[in-house]
């Protein structure tokens, strides 16, 4: 899913500027963070870093795994 197509920010869980550019969550090495939020409906995400990567689940929308 490509940030145009979210509705919320996945690291802060506000509401995603309308394909704008997100400047707050923008930090060096974010883009290895897993996501904390749901970028479809802003819920907090259970997220569980292993070694190898990391999964997080979303109560409604369901599970996201890193690449």
């Amino acid at each position: 899913m490509t940030a145009s197509e979210l509705a919320f920010c996945v690291h802060c869980g506000q509401e995603w500027p309308g394909g704008a550019d997100h400047p707050a969550c923008r930090i060096p090495g974010q883009e290895l963070q897993p996501p904390r939020f749901c970028g479809h409906c802003a819920r907090r995400l259970v997220v569980q870093v292993t070694p190898m990567g990391w999964t997080a689940r979303c109560s409604r929308h369901g599970d996201t795994a890193s690449g």
